[in-house]
């Protein structure tokens, strides 16, 4: 038995935390908040205050808008589809209810099977993606590539030249995809003591360090995240780039620097121009920016539920959307070409050894490349699921207490769910 098929049977038998309302303390709770229910820039990631948060990112952090356009695509529905549908006697929605999910949303083919919302979600709500940002950014970046502006044999400094010296310059595009980089900044999202909230999470604006907010330019010599890419992060000399799959989302930061100079614009408004205005998304969403207001490519995007689904579709149907293409699709075919290599660099990486994952490519999660299954990941349990074969793609937000997402307890149970949903779907 997996470690997820474990701890599906923990939850299904009440062994996971309770996380329903009633057990859930008071968070903005009255007019002015009470200072115990009060959320801040310090709390805003921490339980229960994550709930509130995730759901309002723009009241702790700063965002700029990326509005959409066009028809709104409007699903059929048919939620009578999973009523037969359990996992291990209990239902999908109280599977998700169960392990701190905000939002559910399936869709097979082009129908919504299901949709539901907890912890005061609901479906016109955005909702922060955190690190599934980083496979939003990455699919646009096949524009480039099939254009042949990017070549993903290149260094990153060979678009961003301030980046010679850095500890980018030895790495190519395809690396920094990959989180293959050997880089030694460890990302630690609990340590107060660790690089990455002394200066990075200062430098995205997305983390608390007293006075940190009311620096100027030129006051720190790390004022924005482009600041940290050049002056901060070091490579790691015992590791070769392309070796070891290392989750670093410094990466992603450099894969949104190389989009925008090539594209010369704002990454909100690239998002808007190639992605968001072509989906029929239903609401504006928008995107945290660092210190020197560059948004976030990282992990800064929110959107509902409902759109996050719309951009599912597009990807399952590899840039496809009523008809219409969005993005290339030899690029969004590339993810799930898996190699040798790319299965060794996830093996070799001990924190994944328990998990499904077969490979980490072009910044997606990939579970299995035959059937072409994969999923856009963010912390605290933000989760865009595909899977072609099925035909299905399922969004879900979430505001578990862990930040580690796949490592974090409620992660597999919810996963697993997924996959087992998207199999009874497919044989209806």
């Amino acid at each position: 038995m997996k470690f997820w098929q474990m701890l599906v049977v923990l939850v299904t038998l009440g062994g996971a935390m309770p996380t329903t309302a009633q057990d859930t303390p008071a968070v903005m709770d009255g007019f002015p908040p009470s200072t115990e229910s009060q959320v801040t820039k310090k709390n805003h990631r921490d339980w229960p205050y994550s709930q509130w948060a995730f759901q309002n990112f723009g009241a702790p952090n700063n965002t700029v808008m990326v509005p959409r356009g066009g028809e709104i695509h409007h699903f059929p529905r048919e939620e009578s589809r999973f009523d037969q549908f359990t996992v291990d006697g209990t239902s999908l929605g109280d599977v998700f209810a169960a392990n701190a999910a905000d939002a559910l949303v399936v869709i097979h083919g082009d129908t919504l099977v299901h949709e539901s919302y907890w912890n005061g979600m609901d479906a016109h709500r955005q909702h922060i993606w955190y690190s599934m940002t980083k496979s939003l950014v990455s699919s646009i970046a096949g524009i480039l590539v099939e254009s042949g502006q990017l070549d993903l044999t290149q260094s990153p400094s060979e678009y961003v030249p301030e980046l010679k010296g850095s500890a980018f310059d030895r790495v190519t595009v395809q690396n920094v995809m990959d989180h293959a980089s050997g880089l030694a900044f460890e990302e630690n999202y609990v340590d107060s003591k660790s690089d990455f909230f002394l200066y990075y999470a200062p430098a995205l604006n997305l983390g608390y360090l007293p006075g940190a907010a009311d620096l100027q330019p030129g006051q720190t010599e790390i004022y924005g995240v482009y600041d940290f890419l050049t002056h901060f992060v070091q490579p790691d000399p015992e590791t070769r780039p392309g070796m070891r799959f290392d989750y670093n989302s410094a990466n992603a930061d450099v894969l949104g620097w190389m989009v925008s100079r090539l594209m010369d614009k704002s990454l909100n408004d690239i998002i808007r121009d190639e992605v968001w205005q072509k989906i029929g998304a239903e609401h504006d969403a928008f995107i945290a920016v660092d210190r020197a207001y560059i948004p976030v490519a990282t992990g800064g995007f929110n959107a509902t539920a409902r759109d996050a689904a719309r951009y599912g579709m597009m990807i399952r149907d590899k840039g496809v959307f009523r008809g219409e293409r969005v993005l290339p699709a030899d690029w969004l075919e590339h993810m799930v070409d898996v190699k040798d290599s790319d299965r060794n660099a996830m093996n070799l990486n001990p924190n994944y050894s328990q998990a499904d994952w077969i490979a980490y490519q072009d910044m997606w999660w990939i579970l299995d490349e035959t059937t072409e299954e994969f999923c856009a990941v963010g912390i605290h349990g933000q989760v865009i699921y595909i899977n072609r074969s099925t035909d299905t793609v399922m969004v879900w937000f979430s505001s578990q207490r862990d930040a580690a997402s796949t490592l974090a307890p409620e992660f597999p149970v919810k996963l697993n769910a997924a996959r087992a949903a998207a199999n009874y779907l497919a044989e209806q």
